[in-house]
């Protein structure tokens, strides 16, 4: 199959996945004795036709099965109805997947850029001083809790004053040049970008230097060694390149992992990000946006892998796509 017709594929394969969640997801959420439009209801700025709309949109006055196939036939026609707050519930995702898009690509980039590096440097150094240092450094990172090390991080930014302690922009970010703005988010993402960074980096390092040590006992990299090659050659041309695939297909679950991973985080900063939304919206049981944001979620990891097994096929030809 080439690679057009599997990415086709992969696409409609989608649309029973999507199915299952929303239908799982709806049902949980349903069980919760909470009214939907409890908090739409106490907003005074929401009037008495669109809290007739909602409840007649979603049904409320009926079974349940029939107010997810109300959900389900306005999602299809790209209507995601309204928060608890009178917000459309698209231009709260308008707003908040590009801050979570920009969180988790700075996170996936350095946590690759130094991980796997790092892996490979602790496989060629087993059991010395470096490999026993990057072991307990990871088993730290791996151990202590997202939430737990953001709070740590935020009490040092309160106390010294680096860092702002919350959002995504100053209060006069609107005043600033356009290279003042990019420095005010770059400086309003170092606090959540550590916390995420150091959470992955552990696991990440520590998978691939177990697959380089695997690779270095295959018996092809023995023979290599054995017909006379530098171990440069052995180790860069012939053993990285087939220990790198499993990293590869690890990426693709990368982004759902730090869509969960960064509520938590987002929240004790404030972030605006995808997480934070989703966090807030079960705890209100703002049913139209966990809905929306679910779906985004999945339609996330579904990408990220299909991603990864393209990235994966370029990496290695010899993998075929099916």
């Amino acid at each position: 199959m080439n690679l057009l017709g599997y990415v086709l594929k992969r696409i409609l394969q989608t649309i029973p996945l999507l199915f299952l969640v929303s239908l799982i997801s709806f049902f949980l959420i349903r069980l919760a004795p909470v009214d939907p439009l409890a908090e739409l209801k106490l907003n005074p700025s929401i009037t008495q036709e669109t809290l007739d709309y909602e409840v007649k949109r979603l049904g409320l006055d009926k079974p349940v099965i029939v107010q997810y196939g109300l959900w389900l036939k306005s999602f299809i026609k790209g209507d995601l109805g309204y928060c608890t707050t009178g917000e459309k519930v698209s231009d709260k995702l308008k707003e908040r997947i590009p801050n979570t898009l920009l969180l988790t690509g700075f996170v996936i980039f350095f946590t690759w850029m130094v991980g796997i590096p790092l892996g490979i440097a602790a496989a060629l150094n087993r059991k010395k001083i470096l490999d026993r240092i990057l072991t307990i450094l990871s088993s730290i990172g791996m151990a202590i809790p997202s939430f737990f090390f953001a709070l740590l991080l935020l009490i040092v930014a309160v106390k010294t004053g680096w860092f702002p302690t919350g959002g995504l922009t100053s209060y006069n970010y609107s005043e600033l040049s356009f290279s003042g703005k990019i420095i005010d988010i770059l400086h309003h993402l170092v606090l959540p970008v550590i916390v995420l960074f150091t959470i992955s980096l552990s696991g990440l390092q520590r998978q691939m230097r177990g697959n380089l040590l695997d690779v270095l006992q295959a018996d092809y990299v023995k023979f290599a060694r054995a017909k006379g090659l530098s171990e440069t050659k052995v180790i860069y041309k012939h053993a990285l390149r087939n220990a790198i695939n499993p990293m590869v297909t690890l990426l693709g679950f990368e982004f759902a992992s730090l869509l969960s991973g960064a509520a938590l985080t987002e929240y004790v900063f404030q972030y605006p990000g995808l997480g934070r939304l989703i966090l807030e919206a079960v705890m209100k049981s703002d049913i139209n946006l966990v809905m929306a944001s679910l779906m985004i979620g999945t339609v996330m990891l579904v990408m990220g892998n299909l991603l990864a097994d393209i990235l994966l096929k370029m990496v290695d030809p010899r993998v075929e796509v099916a």
